[in-house]
């Protein structure tokens, strides 16, 4: 795998390379006893991995803010497939609240929870705080998830108990996870306006999705949970997730357009974490085109993974004082 595979498509070990759709990659496979919660689920290339999923019969929770959005997005999907089992719920991740209401609101429906695709996320954005006072990039890509997997990890693994189905969790991370502030994250100064910069934070937010799915990977494996996480790049993508940057996406689009995917193309990876046979077992890794890929030395390293997660609970427990 490499700049060559990602430019002429070439399959890599798992049969499957950066040209593969997310059709492609879930293939021949049932998933009708299957629930997945997927946030940003109504847009972009979560919207064509709820459309995917769908399609192979699983019944798909998409979980978005702007509810009137994701009520079109239903709509389409169920227009192009009458049996697709979709239902919506509303969710902001940058607001500590919302999380636990929509995990509340998901439980008292008492459904299954076979996987969790931590998907939504926003980039690039100016300074700004969230609601719970955290830079926006950083609770909305990392500590809104981190709160959501919390709050619904039981759910699932009692579903995996219960059904002898594996669980999966899957955190959209990014090849920009190696762009990023020169201590990795800023666990002292996650909120300084003075030296924010738009890109370095969304860095910072994607090193963080992968910390998290590597510590969170390492607990369940300790305690004999039937339940993996793994972390994904889905690729450069054009979609809504570029709105901050838009000119300069489309410049880089120009002059880079041979490393850039389409939407099915971008939800390849995401599916075949999510449910190809292939991925049964593997945990704690980062995917890129359906391979596995070496991350940054950051993201390997096991002592800064704690760190985040014993700095995330902590922040997560001083915003729910405080609200």
């Amino acid at each position: 795998m490499g700049i060559i595979s990602l430019i002429t498509g070439w399959p890599g070990p798992s049969g499957f390379g950066s040209a593969t759709t997310a059709e492609q990659v879930t293939a021949g496979i049932d998933a009708s006893d299957l629930t997945v919660v997927i946030t940003g689920g109504a847009s972009g290339i979560g919207l064509e991995t709820s459309r995917v999923l769908a399609l192979r019969g699983a019944h798909v929770i998409i979980a978005a803010r702007n509810m009137e959005a994701a009520n079109e997005a239903k709509q389409n999907i169920i227009k192009s497939n009458q049996n697709a089992k979709v239902d919506l719920l509303q969710l902001d991740l940058s607001c500590l609240k919302s999380v636990k209401t929509f995990a509340d609101n998901f439980l008292a429906l008492n459904l299954p929870l076979n996987i969790l695709i931590n998907n939504a996320g926003i980039m690039f954005c100016p300074y700004q705080l969230s609601k719970d006072g955290i830079e926006m990039q950083f609770a909305t890509n990392h500590l809104g998830h981190f709160y959501l997997t919390n709050l619904l990890l039981d759910k699932m693994k009692s579903t995996a108990s219960a059904t002898g189905i594996e669980g999966r969790i899957v955190n959209l991370s990014s090849v920009a996870h190696l762009h990023t502030y020169k201590e990795g994250i800023k666990f002292d100064a996650i909120n300084d306006k003075n030296s924010y910069s738009d890109k370095l934070a969304y860095g910072q937010s994607k090193l963080a999705n992968l910390l998290h799915a590597n510590e969170l990977s390492r607990l369940l494996k300790e305690e004999g949970a039937h339940v993996t996480v793994n972390s994904v790049h889905p690729g450069l993508i054009m979609t809504n997730l570029m709105k901050y940057s838009l000119n300069l996406m489309r410049i880089m689009n120009l002059l880079t357009y041979v490393l850039w995917k389409n939407v099915p193309q971008g939800a390849a990876t995401t599916c075949y974490v999510a449910v190809n046979p292939d991925m049964k077992g593997v945990s704690g890794k980062y995917f890129l085109d359906c391979n596995e890929w070496r991350a940054s030395d950051f993201a390997r390293d096991p002592k800064f993974a704690k760190k985040l997660w014993d700095y995330s609970n902590k922040l997560v427990d001083s915003a729910l004082q405080h609200t």
